[in-house]
């Protein structure tokens, strides 16, 4: 792993994580990520996810989140990665498990929570995302299995974070 030592005072590691999941379509040379609309986020481009919901896997609300908020059903999908978020204004840390979407069916369309947009790998807006992204994102677009902590302080600022490429999830 690697990266800066979070300050642990400041985080709390001993409550139970909220699990989320993250799916972003990477098909010839291009990411479809979504602009979003409301709610936590708002304004920055992302993948696709949200909550596993009771009763269902992680994959399953992975493939459910991508129709809800794009408009496309998933094909072949792989895992890549693990991310846990830890912020000092937010009690609760998120476990968000990323997937590569290999293929779908539809067409991607605008919902009431997001706007898709396709970006060419060299051209991905870092400067409208969160500041995490440009850490993990070359090592998804490589293919690359990985897990990584980031400690956000007031949300937005990346205070530090802990990251590397793993031989298996």
């Amino acid at each position: 792993m690697q990266g800066i030592t979070p300050p642990i005072a400041t985080y709390t590691k001993d409550i139970a994580k909220k699990l989320l999941t993250l799916a972003i379509v990477n098909q010839r040379g291009q990411v479809l990520l979504g602009l979003k609309k409301r709610g936590f986020g708002e304004g920055y481009y992302n993948g696709f996810g949200g909550k596993v919901e009771v009763g269902e896997t992680i994959e399953g609300a992975a493939r459910r989140e991508l129709q809800e908020e794009a408009g496309i059903v998933a094909g072949s999908i792989l895992k890549q990665g693990v991310l846990t978020f830890h912020f000092d204004d937010k009690p609760q840390p998120w476990e968000v498990h990323v997937f590569n979407i290999l293929d779908y069916s539809g067409e991607p369309c605008e919902t009431d929570e997001m706007s898709p947009q396709w970006f060419s790998h060299g051209e991905i807006p870092f400067d409208k995302m969160w500041k995490d992204d440009e850490i993990w994102y070359p090592h998804f677009l490589a293919g690359d299995l990985f897990k990584g902590e980031f400690y956000f302080c007031n949300t937005h600022h990346l205070d530090s974070y802990n990251f590397g490429i793993v031989p298996e999830l």
